[in-house]
């Protein structure tokens, strides 16, 4: 390890942010729990009993199999299956890793978009902020989740469910992304608002920066505390968003598992008595939702001193 990384690592130890987070049990038990569910979706072709992608591995005899514990489980599948004979957990294991990833990667998209308009907005303003904000406000004016379901619906009945099927995950992340941008734009045109009357963004124009760079290497590194929070929340948003469109018929298809589209798979199951098909991915996406939110709120209250009583 270099001087450099060492370095760093010590500014981290010495930190407000280390100092408070060690401190706070939930959050440390909040970030366990979360890092473990991400390492396990990431190694899941790994940790996965089998493949739940590989009809090759699948038996319809082993359809609805309780978990372990119960009359008639199997050892082999020790959260049973599901309707279509595949084993529960690794169906687990892999749609939350395509949760995460819509997750993730629908708040990167949202950052980019509402990092983009909001420095424009806030630094530019006049017309360019009346435009982008009067668009921003009738986004707002919707739903997430009607947005959501709208374009969907129009992607759906545009491929069709064969095309759909294969392209799933991108089309969830662009329309989540672009649903949820606006939060994080008018987060950051206030804080554009704010910074650029201070006299570090005069000096630079003084020194005759162009504009581009004074908004991203100048005014953007001072207003990501606040996006950071947004984030972490958006990104628990985001896996909801998903697992309601998926329950919905507009996510993810049941060939390529989600913690939504394996909630949606069980429903109709759970009058015949296989509750463990619907109840255990449900618990799964309430705990993964649950630790990111708890993050998220120890987050926002460290970032702003005012709520901070640590």
């Amino acid at each position: 390890m270099t001087t450099a990384t060492l370095s760093r690592w010590d500014r981290f130890r010495e930190s407000f942010l280390w100092y408070s987070f060690k401190r706070d049990k939930v959050a440390i038990a909040s970030f366990v729990v979360l890092l473990l569910m991400v390492l396990a979706a990431i190694f899941a072709p790994l940790l996965a009993p089998a493949n739940p992608y590989d009809l090759a591995q699948i038996n319809i005899m082993n359809s609805e199999l309780p978990p372990a514990g119960m009359d008639g489980a199997d050892p082999a599948f020790p959260l049973g299956t599901d309707a279509q004979g595949r084993d529960l957990l690794s169906t687990i294991l892999y749609g939350t890793r395509v949760s995460l990833l819509i997750g993730f990667g629908a708040v990167v998209l949202q950052a980019a978009l509402g990092i983009l308009f909001g420095l424009l907005a806030g630094y530019l303003g006049g017309r360019v902020d009346a435009v982008l904000m009067r668009i921003a406000d009738v986004q707002l004016s919707f739903s997430t989740l009607m947005v959501a379901i709208i374009v969907g619906a129009v992607f759906k009945a545009s491929f069709g469910n064969l095309m759909f099927g294969e392209i799933a995950i991108y089309m969830l992340i662009f329309i989540i992304g672009v649903a949820e941008w606006p939060q994080i734009a008018r987060t950051v045109r206030a804080s554009v608002l704010a910074e650029k009357k201070k006299e570090y963004v005069d000096a630079a124009k003084v020194m005759g920066f162009r504009t581009g760079r004074i908004m991203f290497r100048h005014i953007l590194p001072n207003t990501l505390s606040p996006i950071f929070v947004i984030g972490t929340v958006q990104i628990a948003n985001a896996i909801i968003s998903e697992a309601a469109l998926s329950f919905l018929g507009l996510g993810m298809p049941e060939t390529q598992p989600s913690l939504g589209s394996l909630i949606k798979s069980g429903f109709d199951y759970i009058q015949s008595g296989s509750w463990w098909i619907t109840l255990i991915p449900g618990l799964v996406l309430v705990v993964l939702v649950l630790v990111i939110n708890l993050l998220g709120d120890w987050l926002r209250d460290v970032m702003n001193p005012r709520l901070y009583k640590g």
